[in-house]
């Protein structure tokens, strides 16, 4: 296989060098006792990312709203959830987390707002707003059309749930049979462009680095190949270079190919899109946690994978970003189950990690994932967690700090807690690994060190790929090789490319290289300089 070559991404250089965190605040830690996550919990547990090793940390919606979506549901762009403390709350986390070298990210949720939102209260009253989307009947499809209880009457477009009215970017293409198509330069849209401005300006003005922009391909309505709504953030990222150019936006697409390009910094792989990621992990948002579509992933415990569609879909975003920007790979997220679920055991999460931290994306590590924690299966719904069929709040339980009975998330009744506690046992903690050399904690803490203090395992640095089976192998620039072995069975690998180089292991486990042959065993990785 040809060598990969990333050119330096157009992108701030911290974020070029970045391990992103993501934190879900309502399970992450408690400082008030009331079973909720909250922004001082978070700025108390600050010296735990700074030890892991991460830069930066996104947090899920923290804004104001009556959390029928779990936050994603915004009644206030402006203001700070009183059950996560106030916008001081957040200014002393973005200070604290500063001074240990850590960015703190958003996430901005431009697509739609909560129905009592007031500019929503105001659309509903004025037949002359068109901030939302209107209709004086009911459209098709049935069940995205709301009636409204306001003066107004009519229907309103709902995203998701029928408490999200869909804010108004526009229709990319007018149709005389559904005259509430706005055109994208229409009042209503224009306004609610400035109004991402605004909020995000606010909230640098505060230090904060960046968003995690929800859905960023849904704004424009029936856009083909969504180049509107491409046009629209080529607009937003124009004014970031201009005013802001230190800060990013990293979008939920789930297709860097085409969000990158269109002037967003980074955008992931995610489950909802395409193989790329799902050839990986397919970890998807299923009442047992296990694979989402029931299709082959390479860290499959029976090896039943390839790494060949990964780097197909690889290949494809990296030529279309032409080195403007990141392609984004995930643990999981509070939408889809973590990496432990369904067969794949912990034993495995180290080989993970071996690959998401020497591969040249932007890792993203879903918190608790670097201590093996679980996707929990059972659990009851909880502000709008069970999406159909997609039960995600086994992916949002509480962070497990410490073996005591309330795992050191809160000091609340274990009844009162946001979500219920992973009730096995022998549940990981991260008291219980810190001392431990031999722990996930430990193995995610020298991976990210060896990337931090390794240049060519970055972002900039090329990778060859030099297999796409069991073992997966390759180089990362000249001098550094690395080898996955995901399955429960021994591989084998020959590599005439490498006969007569001396590889020292640099952090390896069950993989020995020599010789021109790879041989790896069971749930095995190794890292080497040639």
């Amino acid at each position: 296989m040809a060598p990969l070559s990333p050119q330096q991404p157009a992108v701030p250089g911290w974020l070029a060098d970045a391990v992103l965190y993501q934190i879900y605040p309502q399970s992450f830690a408690d400082s008030g006792g009331d079973g909720i996550g909250d922004l001082p919990g978070v700025t108390a547990r600050l010296d735990h990312l700074a030890d892991l090793g991460v830069s930066a940390l996104w947090l899920s919606p923290c804004f104001s709203s009556e959390f029928g979506d779990a936050g994603y549901d915004v009644a206030d762009y402006l203001t700070v959830a009183p059950r996560y403390g106030t916008n001081e709350d957040l200014a002393e986390l973005v200070r604290a987390a500063g001074e240990r070298g850590i960015r703190v990210l958003l996430d901005l949720v431009p697509g739609h707002t909560s129905h009592r939102h007031p500019w929503f209260r105001h659309s509903a009253q004025d037949s002359t707003d068109d901030r939302y989307i209107w209709s004086d009947k009911i459209a098709a499809p049935v069940h995205e059309w709301i009636p409204n209880q306001g003066r107004r009457g009519g229907f309103y477009r709902a995203n998701f749930y029928p408490i999200q009215p869909a804010l108004n970017f526009g229709y990319a293409r007018p149709d005389p049979a559904e005259p509430w198509r706005s055109p994208v330069d229409a009042p209503g849209p224009q306004a609610n462009r400035a109004a991402l401005r605004e909020i995000m300006a606010h909230w640098f003005a505060l230090g904060v680095a960046g968003f995690r922009v929800d859905m960023a391909a849904s704004l424009v309505k029936d856009d083909p190949g969504h180049l509107e709504t491409a046009k629209l953030w080529g607009e937003l990222r124009g004014w970031l270079d201009r005013e802001y150019p230190d800060r990013v936006l990293i979008a939920e697409w789930g297709d860097p190919a085409r969000s990158v390009p269109a002037g967003l910094h980074a955008d992931f792989f995610l489950h909802f899109a395409g193989r790329g990621l799902r050839s990986l992990w397919d970890n998807g948002a299923g009442s047992q946690g296990s694979w989402a579509h029931g299709e082959p992933c390479y860290f499959d415990p029976e090896g039943r994978g390839s790494m060949a569609e990964f780097l197909t879909a690889w290949r494809q975003a990296e030529t279309a970003i032409d080195g403007r920007g990141l392609v984004a790979l995930p643990t999981a997220n509070h939408d889809f189950s973590r990496l432990a679920c369904g067969p794949r055991t912990r034993e495995q999460l180290a080989c993970a990690f071996a690959f998401l931290l020497t591969w040249p994306g932007l890792p993203v590590i879903y918190y608790g994932d670097e201590i093996g924690m679980r996707y929990v299966p059972g659990l009851p719904e909880k502000e709008g967690s069970q999406f159909g069929t997609e039960a995600r709040q086994g992916s949002r339980t509480p962070m497990q700090w410490d073996d005591g009975p309330g795992a050191g998330f809160s000091s609340a009744a274990p009844a009162d807690f946001y979500l219920p506690l992973d009730p096995d046992p022998g549940r990981p903690s991260v008291a219980a690994q810190c001392g431990d050399p031999a722990s996930p904690l430990s193995h995610v803490k020298r991976l990210i060190r060896l990337r931090r203090d390794l240049p060519e395992l970055g972002t900039t640095g090329t990778v060859t790929p030099l297999s796409d089976g069991y073992p997966f192998a390759y180089l990362r620039g000249e001098h550094h090789l690395v080898v996955v072995n995901p399955r429960r069975a021994s591989a084998e690998l020959t590599l005439p490319q490498l006969a007569g180089r001396q590889a020292e292991p640099l952090l390896a486990h069950g993989v020995t290289a020599a010789g021109g042959t790879v041989r790896a065993q069971g749930f095995s990785y190794g890292i080497f300089r040639l």
